[in-house]
C-alpha cells in the first residue's frame, strides 16, 4: 500500500479514485461516520460509502492524501480497511457468512436449551447445580464469543464519541446478561435469599436469544446481499481464462494475462473470445447477448469487431487483439456497474440523515422508558422496566433503513447491465424514473445511419437492369448514395461487370461515365434537366419518392432517363415498437434533427412522433432541450453521443446509442450497448421499478420503527394493564402488554432481511419488451 501511495504522490495535483472494502459497518449511522471520517482527510474531494457492498469510493488529490491516510481515518473512526482496489475481497466473503451461520446456530441452540430447562420442571429437578448457575455457564460463551462483534463494535464507536447498531445490541444484551450474572453470583455467594423479590428474575435466555436472532438476521442478510452481487460476479466469470494465440505461425494456448495488444487469437466454435479484437480471418455467427441482452446472433467476417466473452457459435475466427485485460468492453462494463453501485442516490440522504441521529435518540428513549416503568410499572417493576428498555434498544436498530436504498440500486443497476443498459450513477437512476419526454436524434438513432435503396422504377428496361446500370457507374464513387446503389446491386446478386470508364463526379448533382461505349449519367432531376434529357414521365414517380423524404437519383442512357432510384436512411428495426412502448410508459417522443423538415417528417410521422424539430444546428440542439425543460418536462436526449454532445449534456438524462469499445467512454448518463431503441424503454422501465422498490423499502423500514418502538416502549399497557391480554398474544405481549425482547430481536432481523429480499425481486424482473 505504501508503494502505491508513494507512486501516486509523484504525480501531485492530479486526482485519483479508489474503492476500499470497509469492515465493521452495520447500519446507516456507520455509513455517515465513515464518510465523515474520510471527508475529514485533507485532500479528499468526495467519499461515498455503500452499506450493501460494504465499500467506500473515495476521490482525492494526489500528493495531498494517500491510501495510508484513508486507512488511518477509517481505523480512527472505529472501523477496519479490508482491502483496496478492484481485485480485493469484499467483506461479505463466504468465510464470513459461514462464521455468522455457525455463531447464529450455536446461540439459538443454547437459547432453546435454556427455555427447555426453564419451562419443563422435570428437567430442572434433575440438575446437579442451581438453574441460574447453569444458565450463566450456557449464556457466557454466547455473550462473549458469538456476540463479541457487537461489543467490540460498540466500544470502538464509544471511543470515537459515536454510536451505531452495535451500540444498541451491546447495551441491550449486556444489560440483560450483566444484571443476571450479578444476581446469580450474589445469590450463589449467599449475599441475599434466593426468594428475595427484587432478585427473583434473570434474563439469560433473553440476551442469548437476542444475539442468536440478530446473528441469524445478519447471516440471512449476508446471503441475500451475496445473491444481489451475483450478476456482476457472473459477468466477470464469463471471461475466458486462456487464449489460443498464433505467433510466428505456431499456435499455443496461453493464460489470458499473457495476451498483448496486436496478438492474433484463434476463436474456435463454441469458445468465448478471450479479448476484444478485429476479425482478420474467417467468418461466423457470434452470440453477443452477454453484452447487449439481445438473443439474435450477429454475423462476423473480416474487419468486424469481436468482443471478449462473446460466444463464437459456428465457424473459426482469427482476430487481432485490440483490447485485453481491463481494457476490454466487458471489463469496462463491470467497472462502470461497480462504480454505479458505489454511488449514492439523493433519496438515500434522507435515510442516512435520520439514522445519524437515530441511535442516540433510541438510547435516550430506552433510558427514559426504564425509569418510567421502574417507577410506575406493575410489580415486579424492575423486570418490566428492564425488558421494556431492552426491547426498545433491540427493535430500533436502523439496519433496514441503511439497506433500503443501496441494495435496490445494486440489484437494479446490475439488472440493467444484463439488459444492455449501462447507468452511470445512482443519481441518474433516480432521475430517469421521472422522464416524461424522450427527444431523439434522427440519423443513426431512429435510423440506421447508412443510406439504403428503398424503391426503383424504370421504363424501357427492367428494374434490375436499371439498378445494375447505375451500380456499374457508381462502383467508382465514394459518395454514400453511390455506395448504397452499388451495395444494393451486389446484395441482389446482379451482374454489374467492370467499372465504367471516364467516370467523373459532378459535385452536388451526380456522376457520369461510359459503360460499354454508351454514356451513362446518374444524378438528380436538376442534372437531367440541365442536360436536356427526356425523363419519359419518370419525374412524376421521382417526385412521389422525394415528397416522402427520400433522395431520388435518375439514370440516363444515351440521353433518355430509363430509371429512377430512391435512397433513404432506413428506419431501424424496432423503432416503431420502441416509440409505442415509451408512450405506454407515459413518455412523449420528439425528434430533433439537422435534416430538413420533409425528411424528418417522413421518418417521424410513421413512427407516431408528432413533435418534430428540424434543421437544428448542433449548437442549437441544447437550446431546444432547454425549452422543453422550461416547460416543466424532465427530458431524456437520445443520440449517438458525439454530434449530439451539447444536447446530451443539457438533458436531464443523456442516453447514448453506441456499439463497440467506445461505449464505456461516452459522456452520457446512460449508454445502450448496441443500437436497439428498446434499450431506452428498458432504461426508463428498470429505473421506475428500482425507485418503486426503494420507496417500498423505505416505507416499511420507517413504518416498522414508527409502529413497533411505541409498542416496545409499553404503549399498550394502558389497554392491557388489568391483565387482559388475549391468550394468543401472551407469548408476544406478556400479561400486561409489554413486548417480549426476544420477539423484538426477531422483528428487527426480519425487517433487514425483508428489505434485501424485496430488492432481490428486481433480479426476476423481465422487461415486457
Amino acid at each position: 500500500m505504501t508503494t502505491r501511495s508513494d507512486s501516486l504522490a509523484s504525480r501531485s495535483g492530479e486526482t485519483d479514485q479508489v474503492a476500499i472494502s470497509v469492515g465493521g459497518m452495520t447500519c446507516a449511522a456507520c455509513v455517515r461516520h465513515v464518510e465523515g471520517a474520510l471527508m475529514g482527510v485533507e485532500g479528499v474531494e468526495s467519499a461515498a460509502v455503500n452499506l450493501a457492498t460494504e465499500r467506500a469510493t473515495v476521490r482525492y488529490t494526489r500528493g495531498r492524501a494517500t491510501v495510508a491516510d484513508l486507512r488511518a481515518a477509517i481505523e480512527d473512526a472505529g472501523y477496519s480497511m479490508l482491502g483496496v482496489g478492484d481485485g480485493d475481497e469484499a467483506p461479505a466473503t463466504p468465510r464470513r457468512t459461514l462464521d455468522l451461520r455457525r455463531k447464529a446456530a450455536f446461540s439459538l441452540v443454547i437459547a432453546a436449551s435454556m427455555m427447555v430447562l426453564m419451562f419443563i420442571p422435570a428437567v430442572r429437578d434433575i440438575l446437579p447445580i442451581p438453574l441460574d448457575v447453569l444458565l450463566l455457564v450456557l449464556a457466557a460463551p454466547v455473550q462473549f464469543w458469538a456476540g463479541w462483534q457487537f461489543h467490540i463494535g460498540a466500544w470502538r464507536a464509544l471511543r470515537h464519541g459515536t454510536s451505531n447498531m452495535n451500540t444498541l445490541i451491546a447495551v441491550g444484551t449486556f444489560t440483560a446478561f450483566g444484571y443476571s450474572a450479578a444476581v446469580t453470583v450474589l445469590r450463589a455467594g449467599g449475599v441475599f435469599a434466593s426468594d428475595e423479590a427484587f432478585f427473583d428474575e434473570t434474563f439469560f435466555e433473553t440476551s442469548t436469544a437476542i444475539i442468536g436472532l440478530v446473528l441469524l438476521g445478519r447471516y440471512l442478510e449476508a446471503r441475500a446481499k451475496g445473491r444481489a452481487s451475483k450478476a456482476i460476479e457472473a459477468l466477470a466469470g464469463m471471461q475466458a481464462k486462456t487464449a489460443l494465440v498464433v505467433r510466428g505461425g505456431d499456435e499455443a494456448r496461453v493464460s489470458i494475462e499473457e495476451v498483448v495488444v496486436g496478438d492474433r487469437v484463434r476463436v474456435l466454435p463454441g469458445e468465448r473470445a478471450a479479448v476484444d479484437g478485429v476479425v482478420v480471418e474467417g467468418s461466423s455467427w457470434v452470440d453477443e447477448s452477454i453484452l447487449t441482452g439481445e438473443s439474435m446472433l450477429v454475423e462476423k467476417s473480416a474487419g468486424d469487431d469481436v468482443y471478449g466473452a462473446t460466444v463464437n457459435t459456428t465457424g473459426n475466427l482469427t482476430i487481432r487483439a485490440t483490447g485485453v485485460g481491463k481494457d476490454t468492453v466487458l471489463a469496462q462494463i463491470i467497472r462502470l456497474v461497480e462504480e454505479t453501485q458505489g454511488s449514492k442516490a439523493p433519496i438515500q440522504r434522507l435515510a442516512d440523515a435520520v439514522s445519524s441521529y437515530f441511535v442516540p435518540a433510541v438510547i435516550a428513549v430506552a433510558a427514559a422508558v426504564f425509569l418510567v416503568w421502574l417507577a410506575f410499572g406493575p410489580e415486579p417493576s424492575y423486570v418490566y422496566a428492564t425488558t421494556t428498555a431492552i426491547a426498545v434498544l433491540i427493535i430500533a436498530c436502523p439496519c433496514a433503513m441503511g439497506l433500503a436504498t443501496p441494495t435496490a440500486i445494486m440489484v437494479g443497476t446490475a439488472k440493467a447491465a444484463e439488459m444492455g443498459v449501462l447507468i452511470r450513477s445512482a443519481e441518474t437512476l433516480e432521475r430517469a424514473h421521472k422522464i416524461d419526454v424522450a427527444v431523439f436524434d434522427k440519423t443513426g438513432t431512429l435510423t440506421t445511419g447508412a443510406p439504403e435503396v428503398t424503391d426503383i422504377a424504370s421504363i424501357g428496361v427492367s428494374e434490375d437492369d436499371a439498378l445494375a446500370l447505375a451500380a456499374r457507374i457508381e462502383q467508382s464513387s465514394e459518395h454514400p448514395l453511390g455506395r448504397a446503389i452499388a451495395d444494393a446491386a451486389l446484395a441482389q446478386g446482379l451482374e454489374v461487370g467492370g467499372q465504367a470508364t471516364n467516370a467523373k463526379a459532378l459535385p452536388g448533382m451526380g456522376i457520369e461515365g461510359t459503360v460499354d461505349g454508351v454514356e451513362v449519367v446518374v444524378g438528380n432531376l436538376r442534372l437531367m434537366e440541365e442536360r436536356g434529357f427526356s425523363t419519359n414521365g419518370l419525374e412524376r414517380i421521382g417526385g412521389d419518392f422525394s415528397s416522402s423524404g427520400k433522395t431520388t437519383l435518375y439514370t440516363a442512357v444515351g440521353g433518355e432517363v430509363r430509371g429512377v432510384i430512391a435512397v433513404s436512411d432506413a428506419v431501424k428495426p424496432g423503432s416503431m415498437d420502441a416509440i409505442a412502448a415509451l408512450k405506454g410508459e407515459g413518455v412523449d417522443a420528439a425528434v430533433l434533427t439537422g435534416d430538413n423538415r420533409q425528411t424528418a417528417e417522413s421518418i417521424a410521422r410513421p413512427l407516431g412522433i408528432e413533435t418534430i424539430i428540424a434543421e437544428a444546428l448542433p449548437s442549437d440542439k441544447a437550446r431546444h432541450i432547454e425549452s422543453f425543460q422550461r416547460g416543466g418536462a424532465v427530458v431524456a436526449m437520445v443520440g449517438d453521443g458525439i454530434n449530439d454532445a451539447p444536447a446530451l449534456a443539457q438533458a436531464d438524462v443523456g442516453i447514448a446509442i453506441g456499439t463497440g469499445a467506445d461505449i464505456a467512454m461516452e459522456a452520457a448518463d446512460v449508454t445502450l450497448i448496441g443500437g436497439d431503441l428498446m434499450g431506452v424503454v428498458r432504461a426508463v422501465s428498470i429505473s421506475r421499478r428500482t425507485m418503486r422498490t426503494i420507496r417500498q423499502n423505505l416505507f416499511w423500514a420507517f413504518a416498522y420503527n414508527v409502529a413497533l418502538i411505541p409498542i416496545a416502549a409499553g404503549i399498550l399497557y394502558p389497554v392491557f394493564g388489568s391483565g387482559s391480554v388475549p391468550a394468543a398474544l401472551v407469548p408476544a405481549l406478556g400479561e400486561f402488554g409489554f413486548l417480549n425482547p426476544i420477539l423484538a430481536a426477531a422483528a428487527m432481523a426480519a425487517s433487514s432481511v425483508s428489505v434485501v429480499t424485496n430488492s432481490l425481486r428486481l433480479k426476476r424482473y423481465k422487461a415486457a419488451i
